[in-house]
């Protein structure tokens, strides 16, 4: 039987010329290696085309440049790699290129007081962008916390005393006998609302990092915010927790401001931006607040 030539139906000339900002794959499975393991990751792997009269590009080409990540460190310099790779395999047709990485990044954090600990999940998003000898990399990341309502804290202790001048007025204050109050429903006969919140974080690197500094990032914005979910605790670490929670009263407008002052003092951050969400307990919709810098 004759050997035929497959038709490259990508290669033929389009009517319409008209250039596109992007086009390339959605959710590939790959996997990286992250931080001495391997980790599953989904990619999105793109070029611009600004061939207008060329038909498409040559997706074959992207996927197969991604099989460069199973085998070395996930870095900056191996996503300019890749990146590179991209723009080479689609020379006639391509000044940009794009890549962007989602995956679940697991640290074991050990309690607040007891020798427990667990693993807490946290889903990161790299992307990264070559056109015209321009390279940068940008790290988002998901953190969430506990975060209670100064407001909903301030109308608790009003209640509180309230509830104590009806309680002992016209009496002589006794010690014991206020002790045991305080510790009873009858005495804190009210309690703030909190609420499981979310803090999304965007920053873009500096172009001569060696390196993607997700866990120094996730440290820092829970370290802002005083208030990280827990994984395994004891009735120690939940009592700690709630100390934490007393002594971290926020808004989300707090929290936002917490969070951008920490992001202002990373050396390897060139720009950033920010969005925390407080699903609010006491509402049926969220409080939101953002902010950025450079973005």
């Amino acid at each position: 039987m004759p050997s035929l030539t497959l038709p490259d139906i990508a290669a033929q000339t389009q009517q319409h010329a008209t250039p596109l900002d992007w086009v390339g794959m959605c959710g590939i499975a790959v996997p990286i290696q992250f931080e001495t393991r391997s980790v599953a990751a989904l990619a999105d792997a793109g070029v611009n085309l600004s061939d207008g009269a060329s038909r498409g590009i040559h997706m074959s080409r992207l996927y197969l440049s991604l099989e460069a990540l199973e085998r070395q460190p996930l870095t900056p310099l191996a996503i300019r790699r890749c990146l590179a790779e991209f723009l080479a395999s689609h020379a006639e047709l391509s000044s940009g290129a794009y890549l962007r990485l989602r995956f679940d990044h697991l640290l074991k954090r050990p309690a607040l007081v007891s020798p427990l600990a667990g693993w807490k999940s946290y889903a990161i998003t790299v992307d990264a962008r070559m056109e015209h000898e321009m390279f940068h990399v940008e790290l988002s990341v998901r953190v969430p916390y506990s975060s209670t309502c100064p407001c909903s804290a301030a109308l608790a202790r009003q209640l509180i005393q309230q509830q104590f001048q009806a309680d002992f007025a016209g009496q002589p204050i006794n010690h014991e006998a206020v002790l045991q109050w305080l510790g009873s429903t009858q005495g804190i006969v009210a309690t703030p609302h909190s609420q499981r919140s979310l803090a999304l974080v965007g920053v873009r690197l500096q172009d001569n990092l060696d390196r993607l500094p997700v866990t120094e990032l996730i440290d820092s914005i829970e370290s802002s915010l005083g208030t990280p979910v827990q994984t395994a605790v004891k009735r120690a670490d939940e009592q700690a927790f709630a100390l934490a929670n007393g002594q971290n009263l926020m808004f989300c407008e707090d929290a936002a401001r917490r969070v951008h002052q920490t992001l202002r003092q990373l050396s390897w951050s060139t720009a950033f931006t920010l969005r925390v969400e407080h699903a609010e307990s006491l509402h049926a919709h969220d409080a939101v607040a953002t902010s950025q810098w450079q973005w």
